[in-house]
């Protein structure tokens, strides 16, 4: 496609998408016409096309690119040569595999009680009523299961499908009171908080959705909009603290889930999620916002490094 430059910033920017959704979702339509009101051409467009050249682009915004799960090492390929990622690569590299979650719960971050199993280590069940089990690389909970102590067979055998897949396996406990209170996501834009939304009980017992590229790419969800509590609030601020460099990210999303110690991260999502901008009238206008400061800066310091010389 034809880049159209402003001085020497080109005003087109990629939205990254999925080829089973050429025209990405209704959170990547509502950030596109944000994005022309800012004065930038959008395109959205499917990460695994070759056609693409990435690299005519101001930034490509990784959003619905949710079919990554079943070939992370193409992503992640993808991903490293792509210049002007948001969020960048060495972000996505770490956080498309949910063992992270390992890494925070060692920082103090309070995270929802979790083990990982490799697919040549045995399983070992959460000593609970009721747990899950899914992929520790996944999104949309496909691959996600619920299961009650009462069946182990069942899930020892799930556990055991997902390692033939070359999956490792992700064990939590399920934390009943998110059958009443929901799930808390909490959403930061250019590491400040936007806004959040309540996510109604997703997991039934007894229902696993497949990890298969036939299979669909995520659980309808009931969403809702949220004012989150002072805690819940303080631990996402802190989570966004500790993942945030010398930048802060583009986009991050924090799911929460109630316990009767408080809130606990369930997920960080920095790599693909959906922002649910529709639920807030200005997130879209901050994120565009965002993004257009990423790209001018850039050519501001070059242009002024240039008069230095």
């Amino acid at each position: 496609m034809e880049i159209r430059t402003i001085g020497q910033v080109s005003r087109s920017i990629a939205i990254a998408t999925c080829a089973q959704l050429p025209d990405g979702d209704t959170d990547d339509a509502v950030l596109a016409d944000a994005l022309v009101d800012a004065g930038f051409e959008p395109a959205v467009l499917a990460w695994s096309d070759p056609a693409v050249d990435w690299a005519g682009f101001a930034a490509t915004v990784i959003r619905s690119t949710w079919d990554y799960t079943a070939r992370r090492a193409e992503f992640l390929a993808w991903a490293e040569a792509v210049p002007r990622l948001h969020n960048p690569i060495e972000v996505v590299r770490g956080n498309s595999d949910k063992r992270y979650l390992a890494g925070l719960a060692a920082t103090g971050i309070p995270i929802v009680p979790t083990e990982f199993f490799a697919p040549d280590e045995p399983v070992r069940l959460p000593d609970a009523e009721e747990f899950v089990l899914k992929p520790s690389v996944g999104a949309g909970s496909r691959g996600a299961g619920r299961f009650t102590a009462a069946e182990a067979d069942a899930a020892l055998a799930h556990a055991a499908g997902l390692q033939a897949a070359g999956r490792t396996v992700l064990a939590q406990p399920y934390l009943a009171e998110v059958d009443t209170a929901g799930e808390t996501a909490l959403i930061f834009i250019d590491g400040s908080f936007s806004h959040a939304i309540r996510k109604a009980p997703l997991l039934e017992p007894g229902r696993v959705l497949g990890i298969g590229p036939d299979d669909h790419l995520y659980l309808p969800e009931t969403i809702t909009a949220r004012e989150p509590s002072p805690d819940e609030l303080a631990v996402a601020e802190a989570v966004v603290a500790r993942v945030s460099g010398d930048q802060p990210l583009l986009y991050a999303r924090i799911d929460l889930l109630p316990s009767p110690d408080g809130p606990r991260v369930i997920e960080l999502e920095l790599t693909e999620p959906s922002l649910f901008l529709s639920f807030d009238e200005r997130a879209a206008t901050r994120l565009a916002g965002a993004i257009a400061n990423r790209v001018e800066q850039p050519a501001v310091e070059r242009s002024a490094a240039g008069r230095s010389g």
